[in-house]
């Protein structure tokens, strides 16, 4: 008789822990169910391709668009394209669904993108009001570099691998371009004239190029611009490793008031790279305008360095601006999700990416606990949530009242012209402009002191007018 009472009791005592194993089994599931599709995309997705899906417009399904394939791409990621995969974050159910959601909906994308920003409005800021003047808008995609030569005619490229000539309201097709491989975040990309372009008429450009689409990375080529061709065209620079993948290639250029050259190389993805001084990823560079490497850049000597590095610890560099009188160099860098920079380029520095970043990768999961650390330069400013800065420069000149010294930098993800209100060169506010008029590629000074646009989708080039008082 005890001996079944004590059965009894033991049988109770097992049940008791298989049911506690279970909940607590089902308690550490790593994505709460109660999260619908919708905000899991908003969450995760819209970051990259946009709230209503509108980056997917006129794109095709690379890796197929079955229930199958899009799980895969989802679950898994796209490594050469920079597609991070989701596995951590949600679970097989909430995967087939998010693969479901997108398949549907972007099907219902329209392939040219319908825009409520009117263009031909008043815009208010909160020092005066402006128009946009459109230069061009003529077979342009994604226009990513702008140049202005001495007579104030414009050189721009797009991204597809073709470059033009803009005077007065007349696009022609610049001849000669090398051969651009385009891929994921790169292509034809900045372009940038010789500090004596008057009389050696030399430009440069930054493109994407290797031994093949596969194996690739970012390169600096200088050429002639005469007669509206590229003659002697010289590639000066060439990154490496080259590799696969399809993202974080940079590359703007500056010259400084000694004529050297400096443009910056994205970590191409592998995070490690940029604090490895035996690859040219992660870096901003420093060379003599035909390709040399300075005898006193700070890493010459180091064994196995790269001795064209001047800077370290850089994620993804799309902006550059030289300030001529004080000798600064002035960067933004796209951060992950959340932690973009504004940084002063100084000699030799380690700007801390990965160890230091105030962003966490894509799937929510922490990069690094750190923010600061000794060693490392910490950014003069950050945003987050990240706005994507493609570009930045500077206000010299008086055309725009109240935003002399203040830096534009366009905004990737969020669609607007990003400005930083600056006191003694620190950031005392932000004022958004132009919000929701396209992807802001890039945003430079013109030589007369106004400010031009290039706008992704639409393609379009703006000079910002102000009007009345």
């Amino acid at each position: 008789m005890q001996t079944n009472k004590l059965m009894l009791i033991l049988g109770g005592l097992i049940i008791c822990l298989i049911t506690f194993s279970f909940v607590t089994n089902q308690q550490t599931t790593p994505t709460p169910v109660s999260e619908n599709t919708r905000t899991l995309y908003l969450k995760f997705c819209a970051g990259c391709h946009g709230d209503k899906l509108q980056r997917f417009a006129a794109r095709q399904w690379i890796f197929g668009n079955s229930l199958k394939e899009v799980f895969a791409t989802i679950k898994y990621g796209r490594p050469p394209i920079g597609m991070p995969g989701y596995a951590k974050a949600m679970n097989d159910d909430q995967i087939t669904a998010m693969a479901s959601y997108m398949i549907t909906e972007v099907a219902k994308v329209p392939v040219n993108q319908p825009t409520s920003f009117d263009d031909k409005s008043i815009i208010k800021s909160t020092d005066f009001s402006f128009v946009l003047k459109e230069v061009v808008g003529k077979n342009l995609n994604i226009p990513w570099g702008m140049a202005f030569l001495p007579n104030n005619n414009m050189i721009v490229t797009d991204k597809s691998g073709k470059m033009y000539l803009i005077s007065k309201d007349t696009m022609t097709p610049i001849e000669g371009v090398p051969r651009v491989i385009v891929k994921g975040q790169g292509g034809l990309m900045d372009v940038a004239l010789h500090p004596k372009f008057s009389t050696n008429h030399l430009i440069y450009i930054s493109y994407v190029d290797g031994e093949s689409p596969s194996m690739v990375n970012t390169s600096i080529a200088r050429a002639e611009l005469r007669n509206g061709k590229l003659l002697h065209v010289k590639k000066i620079f060439h990154a490496l490793p080259n590799t696969n993948s399809g993202v974080q290639f940079g590359c703007r250029m500056i010259f400084d008031k000694n004529g050297y050259l400096f443009f910056s190389v994205g970590d191409r993805g592998p995070k490690q790279n940029a604090q490895d001084l035996t690859n040219s990823n992660g870096k901003i560079h420093r060379i003599f305008d035909d390709g040399r490497i300075p005898a006193d850049n700070p890493f010459v000597k180091t064994p196995h360095a790269i001795g064209s590095i001047w800077s370290y610890g850089h994620r993804n560099p799309e902006g550059m601006y030289y300030e001529k009188s004080t000798d600064i160099i002035w960067e933004n860098e796209h951060g992950p999700k959340g932690g973009d920079e504004l940084n002063i380029i100084k000699k030799g520095m380690n700007y801390g990416w990965p160890v230091v970043t105030f962003g966490v990768d894509y799937d929510g999961t922490v990069i690094s606990q750190d923010t600061a650390k000794a060693g490392m330069v910490p950014p003069l400013y950050y945003w987050t949530p990240s706005i994507a800065p493609s570009s930045i420069t500077r206000i010299t000149g008086s055309v725009y009242k109240g935003w002399k010294g203040d830096f534009l930098s366009g905004s990737l993800s969020f669609e607007y012209l990003d400005r930083l209100i600056m006191r003694n060169n620190k950031v005392t506010g932000r004022e958004k402009l132009l919000q929701k008029i396209g992807r802001v590629r890039n945003v430079v000074e013109a030589p007369d002191g106004y400010i031009y646009i290039a706008v992704e989708k639409t393609g379009k080039i703006y000079k910002l007018v102000p009007v009345g008082n």
